[in-house]
This record gives structure tokens, sequence and C-alpha cells, in this order.
């Protein structure tokens, strides 16, 4: 090889590894690029239907993600919300948005339904216009789509107004400006090991017209229709009710001159019951629409003001007083049932609800509200099962009137099962005031507070039950039935079951009930500490910023002040981006943090720093700015997912990195890892110790 052609080969080399560089540098751009996932594209439109103006929203959801409704309930994943930015004097909301077709399942970590999007999602909310020079309306949407991760995004609206949009035009569609996504991670969901994601990021999107279907109640129609039924069941065994059977059934087959008319007459008089409540639960459906009382049932003002509602029906169930409508109606309907004929039957039927109203009306008021929650034709399908279960004795017992006889005689044990009901109603009015608390995250009704009450509610219950307590209309009796006893054994049971939820049960039978497990006290229950780990008061001079987090680990929440402590003592800092609604941070806390094998290290060898990227208090004005992309930083939660997205180029949680004290990461293979297995989790933190070291 003479002279040029060795010049050649170095100068042909040096070019080919320029262009792998640059390749390689391409590529890796692309890779850290692909992280940021913006899983539903969205379109928007206002159309004029007849007399009514409708803004509406369509998104198109990837295979295998979901989005959260706005009716998802709180303490669980972080719900849909829609904000009007220009509404004032430019247009009013007719109610509240309304969804397309959405699916429920139970997420046993939040311990409540979550109610969310699949495929598609729609949503429509009608205005009136009060301004004729209105241009736009703008629109902010805040929500969570979930798959293995989930993220939390924005995405702005801005809706162009056709001047010709007036109440007397031809119907017109007018296509909304797309603005800007901002996207933040939070993962919620089970991540399916070893699985990949493959995003698609894409700037336009798609123009979809959706129909809506029929939105899918929180809890199935079925399952609805069957507690109602055990609602009116117990309604049976009130006094109240219980002693009407055998007095209307006799009057029927008495009066009546042959039996088959007895019967015909006992079985319009059951129908007339279940008339009247199909009738009340289709009155509350079309005051209030088929999904207005799903909206108010997370409202913090309707939670408290039913509370109040539950605990007043309660005492009276007790026997403080008795709450009884005006008299006057129960003689008007006496005075029309005496007419007879089947106008008679149902006046009939209709004294016997306002009479009967002191013990059915709060188990009646408690399926109403619980029903409607699910909107639709939910409240119908509640007050047929109540009724059907309050009808059926008096039909039953009219056609076979020698069953009668073996019915037990009235007596105490109907106000037994009255005070008893009491008690429920007062145990679930607190659950209503919890909602109310999480809500507004005052922390007055606490996890440990809600469990400390419900056991002094059931202890009280046993008490009762066992003839220890007495209270106002109670018989006196020098023994307790062998039901009776059965009861207060079960009572007493589920009271000390309760009792292990002080120092962190799970409590899995009643989760649905209680505050979740990260709204308490201590995360570790009332005097306890966590996987062996110490209490808060026996650390000593612990450094400023740092409190104790899961399972007794140190951890600073500012990622400046876990920084100036790392460099104090020298030690590798650990990055946690979290989320307070972040299910796979909690599974990823509570089983591996957990491990024996890296609680340790957690504690003894790295500064751990949490950052929470749904934290929603603002920042100072002097830390608001807004970034390149223009996104304006305004809360600590958006301080910190700038700072996730912006260094490590992802946006889903949770995300764990370990830092040299100059921010360099210290694992060459996996630079970060999320959710994972504890051998994978605990390998990726040995090798970025080793390598601090």
């Amino acid at each position: 090889m003479n002279f040029t052609q060795a010049h050649q080969s170095i100068i042909s080399k040096s070019i080919w590894n320029k262009i792998t560089v640059f390749l390689l540098f391409f590529f890796f751009t692309l890779s850290s690029n692909a992280q940021i996932l913006e899983p539903v594209k969205w379109t928007s439109k206002i159309e004029k239907k007849g007399d009514k103006v409708i803004v509406i929203f369509d998104g198109t959801i990837e295979k295998d993600w979901h989005m959260y409704s706005q009716f998802t309930p709180d303490g669980g994943p972080l719900a849909l919300e829609i904000s009007f930015k220009n509404q004032k004097g430019n247009y009013e909301l007719i109610g509240k948005a309304k969804e397309g077709k959405t699916r429920t399942a139970f997420n046993d970590v939040f311990g409540v339904d979550e109610t969310f999007f699949e495929g598609k999602a729609h949503i429509e909310q009608e205005i009136k216009i009060i301004n004729p020079n209105l241009k736009t309306v703008d629109v902010d949407f805040d929500f969570q789509v979930c798959k293995e991760v989930c993220i939390n995004s924005s995405k702005k609206f801005s809706i162009a107004v056709p001047s010709t949009f007036k109440m007397d035009e031809v119907p017109v569609v007018a296509e909304a400006k797309l603005d800007e996504t901002k996207v933040v991670g939070l993962a919620v969901d089970t991540v399916k090991k070893g699985e990949a994601i493959q995003p698609k990021v894409e700037k336009t999107a798609e123009t979809a017209a959706a129909e809506i279907p029929a939105p899918a109640p929180v809890r199935s129609l079925w399952s609805i229709f069957f507690l109602a039924f055990l609602g009116g069941f117990a309604a049976l065994f009130t006094p109240c009710v219980f002693p009407m059977i055998p007095m209307t059934v006799s009057f029927f087959t008495k009066q009546s001159k042959t039996r088959a008319k007895g019967i015909r007459n006992a079985i319009m008089y059951g129908l007339s019951i279940i008339a009247i409540y199909v009738i009340l639960g289709l009155i509350v459906t079309k005051i209030f629409g088929a999904d207005a009382l799903n909206a108010l049932s997370t409202d913090v003002w309707f939670n408290l003001i039913f509370f109040i509602i539950l605990v007043v029906f309660a005492t009276s169930f007790l026997g403080a007083f008795e709450i009884m409508l005006p008299n006057s109606w129960a003689n008007k309907a006496d005075q029309q049932a005496d007419k007879g004929g089947l106008i008679g039957i149902l006046f009939m039927a209709l004294a016997l609800a306002i009479v009967s109203f002191s013990c059915t009306g709060p188990i009646v008021g408690t399926l109403l509200v619980d029903a409607a929650s699910n909107g639709g034709i939910a409240p119908i399908v509640g007050m047929l099962g109540f009724s059907l279960a309050l009808a059926l004795p008096f039909m039953f017992f009219a056609m076979f009137p020698g069953w009668l006889n073996s019915l037990p005689k009235s007596g105490g044990w109907l106000n037994t099962v009255k005070v008893v009901l009491g008690f429920l109603e007062l145990a679930l009015a607190f659950k209503f005031l919890s909602n109310a608390d999480l809500v507004l995250q005052l922390h007055f009704l606490e996890r440990e507070v809600f469990i400390a009450i419900w056991i002094a509610i059931f202890g009280a219950l046993t008490l009762y039950l066992f003839g220890k307590i007495t209270l106002p209309h109670d018989s006196p009796t020098n023994h307790i039935s062998v039901g009776r006893l059965y009861l207060g054994l079960l009572t007493f049971i589920f009271t000390l079951y309760l009792i292990p939820g002080l120092w962190g049960a799970p409590l899995k039978l009643i989760s649905a009930f209680p505050p979740p497990p990260q709204y308490s006290e201590s995360p570790f229950g009332v005097g306890g500490s966590g996987n062996g780990a110490v209490s808060a008061g026996s650390i000593k001079g612990m450094p400023e910023g740092a409190e104790l987090g899961p399972h007794g680990i140190m951890v600073f929440h500012d990622y400046e002040d876990g920084l100036a402590y790392a460099k104090e003592i020298n030690k590798p800092i650990m990055l946690d981006f979290t989320g307070y609604a972040c299910v796979n941070c909690r599974k990823m806390e509570n089983n591996v943090w957990s491990d024996p094998s890296v609680l340790p290290i957690l504690k003894n060898d790295v500064v751990l720093i949490s950052l929470y990227v749904d934290d929603k208090r603002e920042l100072p004005k002097e830390e608001q700015f807004t970034t390149e992309a223009g996104d304006k930083i305004i809360t600590v939660g958006d301080k910190w997912t700038d700072f996730m997205i912006s260094k490590y180029k992802t946006n889903t949680q949770p995300l764990y990195v370990i830092t040299d004290l100059e921010g360099n990461n210290l694992n060459s293979t996996k630079p970060t890892i999320s959710y994972v297995s504890t051998e994978e989790y605990l390998q990726w933190l040995k090798e970025g110790i080793s390598n601090f070291k």
C-alpha cells in the first residue's frame, strides 16, 4: 500500500467513524425522545343541534390504554377535570359534561371503583352563548391515561365559534384549533413484566365522530337490584311494616267474596306498592337527570348534607324520635282507600308507604342516593328491587293464608331490627363525611380515626345485642334469643377484625369504606413503624427537609435539600419520581422496598429523594416560570415533571435514578429503572452504589 492509498484509507476510516458516531447519536436521540408518551389524540368541535349549542371532545386512545372518567371517586386515580377558561360573560354551562361509554373496575390498592374510557373517549358539554361577539370557547382538560404506566396530561382547546352561529341558524359545525399538550407521568396500573412500550408520538390528531353510548354504571344494575332487594327485605322486619302484613292480608281475604278475589286484590296491592316506589325512582331520575346525581355524589356539600341526614335517620332508628310524614297525608290516603276497587287498593298501598315512612324512609333514601350515583335508570332499578321485597309477602300470604300462622309474633325483636339498622346507618354516614374530608384534604377524618369510629359503633352494637345496653323503645327481657346471640357474635368478630386496621392492616373486607392507607396520621398505623423501621420520634438530629417515608426510610421531598445532605455525608442519591395517586409506586414501596435485602440499602447506603409529579401546591411566584416549549411551571409537581422530562427524557412513574453528587447517572446498563422485580431492582441498586464507591 502506497502513501496515497494509506492516506485515503485513514480518511475513509475517519469519515466512517464520524458517520457511525452520528448514527449512534441519532438513534440514541430517537430512543430518548420515544419515551415521551402521548396515548390520547384529541379532536374537538362545536355543533348546533336544534336549539342547543354543544361542545364536543373526541379522544382516540391507543390500544391497551385507558383514561379515567370525571366520575372516578376521590381517593383513587386522578379523575378527568374539565375547566372552561373564558366562560364568564361569554356563555353558560347547561348541566355537567356528559360522557360516552365507560367501564368500571375495582382498584384493590386504593379500594375504590375506577371508571374509565377505553378505545375512545367522547365528552359533550351543552352551553348557552350570551355574548354574540364570542370568538372561541377555551377549555382545559386535566386527565390521567394508563397502561402499564400512567400519564397525567393537560390538553388545551381553543374552539372557534362561527360568526353566523346564532340560535335561529341552520346547524353549523366548527372544528377546534388544537393547542399544546403538557404531559406529566404517573404510574397507576400493574406493569406486565417484560412487555416493551412502543410509543407513537404524533402532533396531529385525526378527526373522528363518535356516537354516545349509554354510560356504564359504577355498579351493575343487577347488583343494584340485589342490594335494594336486601334493603326492602330488611325494611319488612321493622315495627312499621311487619305488623301490617297479617292485618292487610286478613283484610283482603275476609272482605273479598271469594278466595280468588282476595288473592287478586292482594296481588294488586303488591303491584301498587311496586308502582309507588318505581314512580319515586322515576321522579328522582327525571328531576335530577340521568347523570346529575352521579356528579353530585362527588360534591363536598352533598356528602356533608347526606352525612347529617344519615345521622338524623340513625338517631331516629335508635329511638330518640320518630320521623313521620304529615298525618293529613295518611288520612287522605285512607279516605281514598275506603272507596274500594283498584283505586282504593292503590291508595291503601300509598297509605302503607306514608305510615311506614319512619322505618322505610332512611333505607329508601340511602338506596336512592347509592343508585342515583350510578346515573341512568339505576334509581328505577333500585326502587324496583326494594318494593318487590316489600310487596312479595303480601302477595304470597294472600295466596297461602295458612302461612300467616308461621309468622313470628310482633314484639320487642322488631325494635331490635330497627336499632341494628340505626347502627348501620350511623356507620355508613361516616363514609360520606370521609368523602368530603378526602376531597378537601383536611385530614380531620384520616384512616385511623375512621376505623376507630367504626370500632366504637360496632362495639356498641355488640354490647346492645348482648343486652348490655338498652335503648328507649326496647322491651324488658331476662334473656336474649339465640338469633340475637349469633348476630352479636358476628358483630363482635367484625369489631375484632377492625382493630388491627389501627396498626396498618389492609382490612380488605371493607376496603371501599375507610380512607386509603396513605391518607393516615401514620402510614404504618397507630404505634407502628412498618417492617421494623424506627419511629420518627426516635431519630435525633434529622436533617432539615427530611422526614420518615415508607418503612422508616429517611426521605427528602426537595432536590436541593437532599443534594446538600448527600454532599455532607458523601453518599449517592436515589431519585424517586413518584405520585400521590401512583398505584405502582405504592406496590414497589410495599413489595420491593420492604424486602430484607433491599430495605437496609435504602436506609443506609443512599440518600432518597422522592419527587411527587402530582403535587398541586403552587410554587412561590418568583419560582414560577415558562419552559422553552411554552409550558407554564406553576406547581411543585410541574417543577419535578419538567426536571424529569428534560433530564431523563421520560414522563412515566415510578422512575428511579441513582446519581453521584454532580447529578451524573451511576448505572451504565440501565441509567433509569421503573416497575421491576425485587431481584432486578436489587442488582440495579448494587451496581449504582458500587460505581459511586
